[in-house]
């Protein structure tokens, strides 16, 4: 994207290079990352920057206005409604593809968000491992708004904590250990003292909840929630069973709360009104079906990871909705061959931490973390024996 820093750093990457890259994010936690890491960072420069961060306080506008509850308020499936909802949600990711727009300009177009956890552990391990071997330029940081490596460590630790012991805060997930993103939930520890815990490892007395610290069973009094409910779904009968716990009104904090992940998601879309978002409407809301469907998809509201997106559509695709106010018709964007690569061009996406403490007004931009693609989607299953693909990080100008 900055064609000068990625000539010269295509020209001083070496294969050398990129095994010593992977050897150093290895080095904590060998055998636990799991997914592709890309050959290289993305660089984006100032004013690519600002389009994007407009892009997201748009959609914060949106999120904090007086309406917003009420708005999303339907998002929510009335079987996955948990008890003790928080004010707001503390962690919130925007994702972005680069794109070109019908005058060939490169600009970020809004692929989807979520009012969910991500990666915010490891992309701090991955900035210092790629500047330890590769030569970021130094007017360039994966961080936003002034943060750096302290400063960030500590508004994740403040929110994550909310003035409690680490050992009575735990990483919600549903067998942890198998989770690809895995790597994140070692770091999370290492950086604020939050252990993983299996959803099927709880313990319930009354309504409060325990696990087993090293064999001594100590209170749970806030959960950093990573379960996701159709991962919960698609469990066995056991599991699915245990995970109903979740919906009994517990004596705990949520951070961030489970209504959030629909509140804020692909649900959201429709409302927002932005040169770099989209135009996206609701299927039950479309009176007459575009008649060029070659330029849109089709999404389901209630998916992960980009299951049931219906990319090459056509109208008996949209015939075999059954449930349309649960989909919806999305304008498609045109990613740009933005990755000058050694054999072929990538395209990118970038995701945007915003974290919002309670008692602020409102999020605030935090740092990134990218993926590059050279298949129809981003994702492992799109990118399969190819290189220079997979996560990453953004460098933005400072």
């Amino acid at each position: 994207m900055v064609s000068s820093i990625r000539s010269a750093f295509n020209s001083n990457f070496t294969e050398e290079k990129y095994q010593e890259y992977i050897k150093e994010l290895n080095a904590p936690y060998p055998n636990e990352l799991e997914f592709r890491v890309a050959e290289t960072p993305v660089f984006c420069d100032k004013a690519f920057k600002e389009k994007i961060l407009s892009a997201c306080e748009h959609i914060v506008d949106v999120i904090v206005s007086p309406t917003f509850k009420e708005e999303s308020a339907k998002a929510i499936p009335k079987e996955l409604n948990v008890p003790g909802e928080s004010a707001i949600s503390n962690f919130i990711a925007f994702d972005f593809g680069l794109c070109e727009n019908e005058r060939g300009e490169l600009e970020p177009q809004l692929i989807e968000m979520q009012g969910f956890p991500t990666m915010f552990a490891f992309q701090l391990w991955q900035d210092e491992a790629a500047r330890k071997v590769f030569d970021i330029p130094a007017n360039y940081e994966s961080y936003l708004n002034g943060f750096n490596k302290d400063t960030y460590t500590q508004l994740l630790k403040e929110i994550l904590l909310n003035g409690h012991p680490s050992e009575n805060v735990i990483l919600l997930e549903i067998f942890p250990e198998k989770q690809k993103t895995r790597i994140d939930f070692f770091f999370t520890k290492d950086y604020t003292g939050v252990k993983q815990v299996c959803l099927t490892s709880l313990i319930k007395k009354g309504n409060k909840l325990f696990y087993s610290n090293n064999g001594v069973e100590t209170e749970i009094k806030r959960i950093y929630n990573r379960v996701i409910f159709d991962d919960l779904q698609q469990q066995s009968p056991e599991v699915q069973e245990k995970g109903k716990i979740l919906f009994e009104d517990l004596d705990v904090e949520w951070v961030p709360h489970p209504n959030w992940f629909f509140r804020i998601s692909k649900y959201t879309l429709p409302f927002l009104r932005h040169q770099f978002v989209p135009e996206t409407r609701f299927l039950n809301e479309i009176g007459e079906i575009p008649s060029d469907l070659e330029n849109y998809v089709l999404k389901p509201l209630f998916s992960f990871a980009g299951q049931g997106v219906v990319i090459d559509l056509t109208k008996d695709d949209i015939d075999k909705v059954t449930d349309p106010e649960n989909w919806i018709l999305q304008q498609k964007v045109k990613y740009a061959d933005v990755i000058v690569t050694p054999d072929g061009p990538a395209k990118a996406e970038i995701r945007i931490f915003y974290f919002w403490k309670d008692g602020e007004p409102r999020p605030i931009a935090t740092n990134n973390l990218a993926r590059i693609s050279k298949g129809k989607m981003i994702g492992v299953r799109y990118n399969k024996d190819k290189t220079w693909v997979g996560g990453t990080l953004a460098y933005f100008e400072k």
